[in-house]
């Protein structure tokens, strides 16, 4: 297993990640249009994924036929994400929006352990998760109010 620090590391970056390009895809949103700004958001990652795919001569790409079929439409969420915050970003401000795709992370991924679906390990949703769930919806409700 990767060291803690390793995983707290790499968990921190993806945060960071999603705090900045939140406030940018709500500027494209909202300057272009939803799916416009969507549709730019997903070809630059496209582009930007592209260079270490071509370093490393398409890595496992080549393999998308092995994966299940309902996968392949992971994309279509991101729009959905996208334009989600670009939404909701000039309603309520960068953190409240970001607080509620995280609730809204949370919860799915907690049923997704409970009952293992999508390849997750089972994870029973215990009261003591379902009262941190509880505890994190009464933080969104503070934040976005």
């Amino acid at each position: 297993m990767q060291s803690l620090f390793i995983i707290i590391f790499v968990g921190l970056i993806g945060g960071i990640a999603i705090g900045l390009q939140s406030p940018m895809s709500s500027i494209l949103g909202n300057k272009l249009g939803l799916m416009e700004g969507a549709f730019i958001v997903h070809f630059s990652g496209a582009v930007a994924a592209s260079i270490p795919l071509l370093i490393w001569s398409g890595g496992n790409l080549a393999k998308w036929r092995d994966v299940p079929w309902y996968t392949l439409g992971a994309g279509a969420f991101g729009l959905v994400v996208v334009s989600a915050l670009s939404f909701i970003i000039p309603k309520v401000g960068v953190a409240p929006a970001i607080i509620l795709l995280v609730l809204g992370q949370l919860v799915v991924g907690s049923i997704l352990d409970h009952y293992g679906l999508l390849g997750a390990a089972v994870r029973p949703l215990t009261l003591q998760r379902l009262i941190g769930l509880i505890v994190v919806m009464a933080g969104v409700w503070l934040t976005v109010r």
